[in-house]
Order: C-alpha cells, then structure tokens, then sequence
C-alpha cells in the first residue's frame, strides 16, 4: 500500500498503520500557508490518492492539517492574484479549484479539517468541503471570510456551503463584514463542528472522528426556513438598508452582488453554485478589487518595516509608559493593554489620569470579550502619577502639551530614566525632533511616534526619523507599532510629516469653498461622493477646529483674508468638543440639511476637492518624506481614509493620466 507520496513539496502525506490518511500542509519558503496553484496541484494529488485507496478500502478517512504555527490556511495566495487579468483566466482558475473541492466533498470517506491559526478565505472554503471541522481555542485561531475587504466575496462554493452549515443570517453576516471569528463564535453558528482546548489536542480528536465517521448536520431546520421566500427576500432588504449604512455601492459592489446572489439562489444550492461563479469573475477582475488587493499588500509592506520576530535578540516590547493623560496619551496607553501589554499613565493632574482610566474602561469593554478579560486590562492600565513605572518600561511615549522648552526639559529627565535599550518616543504633531533632542546627551535615541485620533479606529502611525535618530531606534519603534497591531510608517523629520502635510491642503480647500459659498453639506457629500468616509468639513468638526487652524497655519495653508475656519475658533466653536463647529452636534452627531444635488456636479466638485491633496503627494514623495510612492499612498490610505477602492493618491492620479493618454490616442 502506498502511505506516502514522496514528491510534494507543500504538502506531507502520510498514511498510518489504522488507515487514517494525514495531509499536513507546510509552504516551503513560507512563514503562512496559502492557497496557490502548487499547492492545489499537490492537493489534488493526494486527494487522487485518497480515491484509490479508498476504492481499494486500504483507507478509513482523511485529515487536513497545518505545519505551521499560525495558520491553517490563511486564504488564497493573493501575489497569483495579478496573473489573472481576464474574466476567462479567473473563471478558468475558479473551475480548476472548485473541481477539486467537490472531489474532497464526493470522498467516500470522512475527511475531516483540523484546524489552528488563520483559516480564511479560501482556507475556510476548503474546510467547508470537508465533512467535520475541529478548531482549538487558542488566541491565534481566527476563521472568517475577508474576501468582501478585497472586493470580492466567497467564489469557492463558500456561499452555498457556509449557508448549508451556517444558516443564512449568520454566514451572510460572516460574508458582508468580513469579521473574524474566534473559534467559540464560530462554532456556536456552525461553521465548526467540534472545539478542542489546544493544537496539541487536534490530532487525537481528528483521529477520533474518522474512527467514528462524523459528519456535520449543517444548520438545524429553523434556520433552513429562512431560505423560503418572502423571508428570504425580507432578509435581503435588510441586509441591503445595513450595508448601504456603512459603503455606497457604486465604489464597493461586492457586498451588494453577494446580497443579489443570495436573494435569487439562497433554497437552490445548485443554481446558486453556477450563479457564484458568473457573479464571482466580473467583481475579481474589476479595477476596485485590484486596487482593493493593492491596499492590502501595502498594509503588508508597512508591517514589513519591523524586524522579524525570528531575528536573534528582536525587540519585544511588553511594558509602556505614557507622559501625559490628555485624549491622546490616554488612549494611546489604554490600546497598547488592548493589545495585551501592560502600560502606566503620568500626569501631573491626577484628575486627568482618573478621566483617561475611566474612558480606557469604555474602551476595554468594546474591545475585549469577557469580563475577566476587562478586569485583567484594567489591572495592566497603572495610574503613575510620580514616574515610578519609567525605569521599568520598554517603551516611554510623551504626549504632553506643544511647547519645545517643557518637552525638552521633560526628554532630559526621562533621558536618565529610562532603562538601556528602551524606545524614547515623542508623539509630536508640529515640533521638529532635532529641536527637541538637543539637550540630550545622546539626541540620536528620540524617535517619533505620531499617533492618529482616534487612536482605536485609526491603523498608522507615523514612526518619525529625526536627523540624528539612529536606526535601530527607528526598528524598535516600528516593532512596537506593529506590536500593538497598527501600521508603520517611517518618514522624514518635516512640517506636518507626510499625512497632515497631505490632508491639510484638502482641508483649506473645504473652507475655502465653503467661504466662496459651497453649502457644506454640497462640499461633504462631494467628498464622499469621491470615496471618502466622511466630509471634509465634518471631519474637521471631529478633529477640532482649533487643532485644524492649527495646522493650516503652520503649513501656511490658512486663508489670508476672511478666514471662517479661525473666526469661528475665536468663536469658541470648535467642532463636536464645544457641540458646534461647521455643524451644530447633537448626541455626538452633527445636524445636517436633507438637500439633493446633481451627481455630476458632485463628481466635479470632488475631484476638484482632492486635487491639492494629489499635488501635495506628489511634492511630499519629491522631497522624500517617505521612501517611494507607494510609501506615499499606504499613508494617506491609512491615516486619512483616502478611497481605498482608488489605490491611494498618486496611484489614483497614474491612473487617470494613463486614461486620459489612452483616450487620446
């Protein structure tokens, strides 16, 4: 009997003396595994096998593993992804792939997913083809369907099958936000069968089912019932009214096409399979889906700037200590305990400190699942009046108020502090670094870290190179960053950094409408006409519009004469903080007129809203702010909420240029 097959390179295959058949698969050259077209191959090698042996009846069942430490299969193998540039070469690879999952779906004999890390995608797809799917509870496993983030939704047969074993509500759920799941959630809607406590307990339990033939029941009969029309047409709507809430369907139709699939096919599965795939090509071969895709590997290439966790003596921060217990420096310490580390809060007004507590507990119970697990985070969240914490900390952020005298006299202190090798980090938005580190005795150990507000929602930092800040320091602080699960973004040492140097010119392009007589609501709805999430005169309300003048002023961008923006912060109205600003705000919303414009009008008045923010990106990568273009993009991407479906500025502004080029010829 043949138990092994010696030529794989991605995958191993063993079979055991009880005739369980094991296919454990391990990426060469890989730290995650992921689906491509090497790996698929092997798959349906071995699956090839498993039809014989069980023909012969020299095999009891089959069981899909993962070698690496955490990932089961974290998705498709997003880099093949451009090679697919035709609607009939996706649909081609589609084919290939569905028919190999519907081989591991006919298999005579059970085949059973043991699953630990990341099972995404088309990593889940796969283990949806399988009859029983075991995961363990540790922190590292996470099942979900990210697809809808990337402009696609599930085209593996995903849909139907996480319907079957989901029931509609929770697998379109699943599918339209892209959540991932802990493995209790998952299990509790059914797209897992059986929990085990950890990974070391997945083999004997896999060992177990084939021994006892499980298979999954699918969802109970209740849920079935929601397939019948006119739920599930009713179901439809209300998915729809939820996700026009949150993306328009002219920028992200991919949510909108699942919601269409599922109302037309959702009691035929067969019909719905067919339908997926026709609705699947045309969404993956758009342009939002690649630029979409190309988000996505710029988020991977800002989290490559942190040295890798396998480098011999790596940083690995587990203690901060924050200077400063304002908005800022108080949420910045309540994410990092988010994040599972242990922070201390200073301040000379203790009041402060009480305040930035009370709403980092706010913070822990949206974040964090369990109550011992806000408990636990309140007990890593210390109040340090006095400093006592520094000597002990790994990382020390000051964010205290913008004066170059009190925060060099505050660096000097902390300079003789501090332990060797910690990060020394100022979170300045509008001081240089070389300014601020000239009475150190070693200038070359402050770094920047410019957090964003909110810091919950927004994913960059920028990591801030002074002229003498030495490298490693600049490594360490982007392996923090990545630590606490944001993005890094190195840049140079200059008035407003990169993405407040970029934003501002939108913003002082809003109020200089907006003073030519732009109703505001006109102004916002063109913005997000464009792709942005919100408004720039809104957005401006959320800032605070004496921090915007601010920055106006020291980019001297503020208009000269007649400036609204600076009349209405001696006004006292500083956006939602005072409760009025461009907008009047009531119950943390601003009050808006229900007006109705033409939507080419709008079109226009966008584009010509982002035009400085596209040609100050465009000076920002001539004077290296950062170090390439797509540098460029990833940060206005991450820190402003530039239109992702657009690529980032300058890809947006390539684009258009090769358009126009091509139209012209």
């Amino acid at each position: 009997m043949a138990t092994t097959l010696p030529d794989l390179q991605d995958w191993r295959f063993t079979v055991d003396f009880e005739g369980i058949a094991w296919a454990v698969i391990d990426r060469k050259g890989e730290s995650m595994n992921s689906l491509g077209r090497r790996p698929s191959e092997e798959l349906g090698e071995i699956v090839k096998a498993i039809e014989d042996l069980s023909m012969r009846g020299e095999v009891k069942g089959l069981v899909l593993m993962s070698g690496k430490e955490r990932s089961f299969i974290a998705g498709a193998d997003i880099r093949e992804f451009e090679s697919f540039d035709t609607e009939a070469k996706i649909a081609e690879v589609v084919k290939e792939t569905l028919e190999l999952f519907n081989r591991i779906d006919r298999l005579s004999v059970p085949v059973v997913a043991a699953i630990h890390g990341y099972c995404l995608g088309g990593g889940l797809e796969l283990a949806l083809a399988c009859d029983w799917r075991i995961a363990d509870r540790e922190e590292a496993t996470r099942l979900g369907f990210p697809e809808v983030k990337l402009g696609i939704f599930p085209g593996l047969n995903g849909t139907v099958r996480s319907i079957q074993v989901a029931g509609p509500m929770d697998a379109m759920t699943a599918m339209l936000t892209g959540r991932m799941l802990r493995p209790n959630a998952a299990k509790a809607i059914g797209l897992v069968d059986q929990l085990v406590p950890t990974h070391h307990n997945l083999r004997w339990a896999a060992r177990k089912a084939v021994l006892q033939k499980r298979y999954s029941k699918g969802a109970p009969w209740w849920k079935r019932l929601m397939l019948k029309q006119p739920v599930r047409s009713m179901l439809a709507k209300q998915m729809r009214a939820k996700t026009a809430e949150k993306v328009r369907e002219e920028h992200y139709p991919a949510p909108f096409r699942l919601i269409d699939l599922f109302e037309r096919y959702g009691d035929d599965p067969v019909r719905m399979k067919i339908a997926e795939t026709e609705m699947f090509t045309p969404l993956m071969a758009s342009e939002a889906s690649r630029n979409l895709r190309r988000v996505f590997k710029l988020s991977e290439m800002l989290k490559d700037e942190a040295p890798k966790e396998s480098v011999k003596n790596a940083f690995k921060p587990l203690k901060v200590h924050v200077v400063g217990a304002g908005t800022m420096g108080g949420d910045i310490a309540a994410w990092c305990v988010v994040q599972g580390m242990q922070a201390s809060l200073q301040d000379l007004d203790e009041a402060q400190i009480a305040k930035a507590l009370s709403r980092a507990k706010s913070l822990f119970k949206r974040q964090l699942r369990t109550p011992l697990a806000v408990e636990a985070a309140v007990a890593r969240l210390i109040a340090d009046p006095t400093g006592k914490q520094i000597k002990h900390a790994d990382v020390v952020i000051e964010a205290i108020v913008e004066r170059l005298d009190v925060k060099q006299g505050l660096f000097q202190r902390l300079e003789k502090e501090v332990k060797p090798g910690a990060v020394l980090a100022t979170n300045t938005s509008s001081l240089r670094l070389e300014d601020i580190a000239k009475p150190l005795a070693d200038p070359g150990r402050l770094v920047g870290l410019h957090f964003f507000n909110p810091v919950a929602q927004l994913p960059l930092v920028e990591v801030v190179r002074g002229a003498q800040t030495r490298e490693d320091e600049v490594r360490k602080a982007c392996a923090f960053v990545t630590a606490i699960a944001k993005l890094p973004l190195i840049v140079k040492d200059c008035a407003g950094f990169l993405v407040n140097r970029v934003l501002a010119p939108y913003m002082m392009e809003a109020v200089r409408l907006y003073q030519q007589g732009e109703p505001r609501e006109k102004i916002d709805q063109a913005a997000m006409k464009f792709g942005m999430p919100m408004g720039p005169l809104e957005l401006m309300d959320m800032v605070g519009l004496d921090i915007a003048n601010k920055v106006g002023e020291q980019l001297h961008l503020a208009p000269g004469t007649d400036n609204v923006l600076a009349t209405l912060v001696k006004q006292g109205k500083l956006g939602k903080k005072t409760g009025e600003g461009f907008y009047v705000w009531e119950q943390g919303k601003p009050k808006r007129e229900e007006v109705s414009y033409d939507q080419a009008e709008l079109e226009r008045l966008g584009r010509e809203l982002v035009k400085p923010m596209l040609d100050e990106a465009e000076r920002a990568l001539a004077d290296h702010v950062v170090a390439s273009a797509d540098h460029v993009d990833a940060g206005v991407i991450f820190g402003t909420g530039f239109a992702p479906f657009r690529g980032g500025p300058l890809h947006y502004r390539r684009t258009q240029q090769r358009a126009a080029t091509a139209a012209a010829a």
